[in-house]
Formats: structure tokens, C-alpha cells, sequence
């Protein structure tokens, strides 16, 4: 598979200049980079390693001097990150996935599928299941009874689908996702430490478990909007009553873990091993870092950052960027964290203090 130039910008909506007729298999570092292949070197620091590969053609950016780089082509850019994603998706290797039902998957006879679609090896669909127009679900994969899956989705290795689960079109999911597990949610029939822990209290003696956790099953579901993407491991459980809500456009990292009625809003970030407790609510635009963690019925509001290993135990405004544990305001958690490493020499001086008053003291 390759592109000319011209194909490349076009399909990018950028500007070209030089010989636009070379054609390119794919990109690669400016180091790296042979005759056929586009060099990404869209910031003028990665510019210096130009010469280092043998790219003829590359992407800059606005403004760059390409012909003293001893390029023979172009490609201008204003927004790296984004034109780099649209690359990427020029020059993409789409999985193996003939058209057509696998001989050794099973099918129930009232499922419905799309035209279109691809079905691998051992994949289980069961009764009452939708799978919209040009799925491709590859080998391994299980639907469970009444799911529903929109048009072209993408379902990876291994990926489980629970009873019941809506999702919408353009769905992603890596490998070994699983898609409405039951909720982790277990009550004990006697007051327990966990009650003395919610009440502000130490736990006792008493309240040591004498007849073990009562299960408390889930009745909900999972509804996931349009063109969201679920990362390989990661769960989201089905509400207890209601169902999990996935807003439409959220992109789910790997091993994340979306709690049982949690509520997550449209164009969220989740990045890996982030975990949101039971009945949390997420507001649109939300970025969570790597391994942030959010307690159940906590609030998040709208376009909220959260930098990675913040622990948020308490609602939090719109429009803010947090950190920490507790996750405070960024600007106060910096002051926190300078204050913090100031101990060590505010406690040597206390002590030097302590000691100077001390001779004083005995001297009167």
C-alpha cells in the first residue's frame, strides 16, 4: 500500500510543495526513514536527524525551510498531534477479516447480523443478539443473549460482551475487554467496619464479620454511545439497577475499570489503570490520567483534568486541573509539594532552635 504525496496532503487537508508525484509506503522517524517512506518531523527539533535517514519527503512544520533540508518534498502542518493521527489512519493495517461467518463459530439462529459483516473462528453469539452492517469480530469473541452492537464495529481477541449491553456504532474494543461483568457490590447482613469506616469511626471487636457478604446481584446493563473505544483488559461492569452509562466519543485505555451505575459523559480521555467506583458520575470532556483513582458517587464535573495517581474522594467543579491525593487544584498541590520538601531543613532548624533556647533556659 502506498500514497503520492498529493494523495497524502489531500487526504490530510494540508499544503504540499515540491515533487508531489513520489510515491510512500508509510512514515516513519526522521532517523529511521528510507527513500520511500515520510519522515514525521513536524517540530524543528527533530529536524537535525533529517540527516541521519534518507527520507526524500517529509512533514514540517508551517513556515520550515524544506529545500535546504535536501527534501524533495513537503507537507505543512499547524497541528502535529492531529495531522500525525490522520497519518496513521492513511497508512492503517487493518486486521485480517474476510467477509463471512467462521465454520467453527456459533451462531444462534436469532441473532441478527449485518451485511457486511466478518465473524471469526470461535466466536460465540447468542439469542436475541444485533450486530449493525460491516462488524468485524474477530476470533475468540463472545456476545451474550440481547446484546446490541451498531454498525462497524471492531471487536478484537477475546473481548466478552454481557446480556443485554447497548452499544452504538463505530465501537472499538481491544483484546480481552469485557463488557458488562457484574457489578463488585457485597453488603453485610451486620454492622460491619466498613459501616464504622463510612461513619468516621474506628472499627471494634464487635464488628467483625460473624456471617460473611451478602451478594447483591446486578440487574442493570451497560449503554455505550457512538465511536468509543474500549482498551485491551478493561471492564466495565453493568449497573446494579440502572444501567453503566458510556458517553458517545470516550476513549477507554487499557485495564481501566468503570465501577457497576457509574456515569461516564461524551469525549472523555480514561488513561490506563484509571478505576471509577460505583455510581460516579463524569462530566463531558473529562481527562483522567494513568492510575487516577475516583471514589463511588463522587461528582466530576465538565472538562475537568485530572494529572496521573490523583486519588479524587470528593466532588470536583467544572473546568479545573487537579492532582494530588486528595486531588487539589493543581496550583495547590504544587505549593504543597514545595512546602512538603521544606520539612526536612524546617525540622533541622526547629531542632537547632529548640536547642539554643534549651541553653538559655538552663543558663537562668
Amino acid at each position: 500500500m502506498s500514497f503520492s504525496v498529493s494523495e497524502i496532503a489531500s487526504a490530510l487537508g494540508a499544503n504540499a510543495v515540491g515533487d508531489l508525484s513520489i510515491m510512500l509506503t508509510g512514515p516513519s522517524q526522521p532517523e529511521l526513514a528510507g527513500p520511500d517512506q515520510l519522515a514525521l518531523a513536524m517540530d524543528p527539533k527533530f529536524a537535525a536527524n533529517l540527516s541521519n535517514g534518507s527520507s526524500r519527503v517529509a512533514i514540517l512544520w508551517e513556515g520550515a525551510d524544506w529545500q535546504s533540508m535536501g527534501l524533495d518534498a513537503a507537507i505543512f502542518t499547524a497541528h502535529s498531534r492531529y495531522v500525525m493521527a490522520g497519518v496513521n489512519v492513511l497508512f492503517e493495517k487493518r486486521p485480517d477479516a474476510p467477509m463471512g461467518i467462521h465454520p467453527s463459530a456459533v451462531v444462534s439462529p436469532d441473532a441478527h447480523i449485518g451485511d457486511g459483516a466478518s465473524i471469526g473462528p470461535f466466536v460465540m453469539i447468542e439469542a436475541g443478539v444485533t450486530i449493525g452492517k460491516n462488524a468485524r469480530i474477530l476470533s475468540h469473541v463472545s456476545i451474550s443473549k440481547d446484546a446490541a452492537i451498531g454498525d462497524n464495529c471492531l471487536i478484537y481477541q477475546g473481548v466478552r460482551i454481557g446480556a443485554r449491553v447497548v452499544i452504538g456504532d463505530s465501537f472499538i474494543a481491544q483484546p480481552n475487554a469485557v463488557v458488562g461483568g457484574d457489578g463488585f457490590s457485597f453488603v453485610s447482613p451486620d454492622r460491619s467496619a466498613v459501616d464504622a469506616a463510612r461513619d468516621g469511626q474506628q472499627p471494634d471487636e464487635a464488628q467483625q464479620l460473624k456471617h460473611g457478604y451478602a451478594r447483591t446481584n446486578s440487574l442493570g446493563a451497560v449503554t455505550i454511545g457512538d465511536d468509543v473505544e474500549v482498551g485491551a483488559g478493561a471492564t466495565i461492569d453493568r449497573g446494579t439497577i440502572i444501567d453503566t452509562i458510556i458517553g458517545k466519543g470516550t476513549k477507554i485505555d487499557n485495564l481501566v475499570m468503570v465501577g457497576h451505575n457509574a456515569q461516564v459523559g461524551k469525549h472523555c480521555l480514561l488513561c490506563a489503570q484509571t478505576g471509577i467506583g460505583g455510581s460516579a458520575k463524569i462530566g463531558d470532556s473529562v481527562v483522567l490520567g494513568g492510575q487516577v483513582g475516583v471514589a463511588d458517587h463522587v461528582v466530576i464535573g465538565n472538562n475537568v483534568v485530572a494529572a496521573g495517581k490523583s486519588g479524587i474522594s470528593s466532588n470536583v467543579p467544572p473546568n479545573r486541573f487537579i492532582m494530588g491525593n486528595p486531588a487539589i487544584k493543581m496550583e495547590a498541590n504544587v505549593a504543597s509539594y514545595k512546602a512538603y520538601r521544606r520539612l526536612p531543613k524546617l525540622v533541622a532548624k526547629v531542632d537547632l532552635l529548640q536547642k539554643q533556647v534549651s541553653k538559655i533556659l538552663s543558663k537562668d
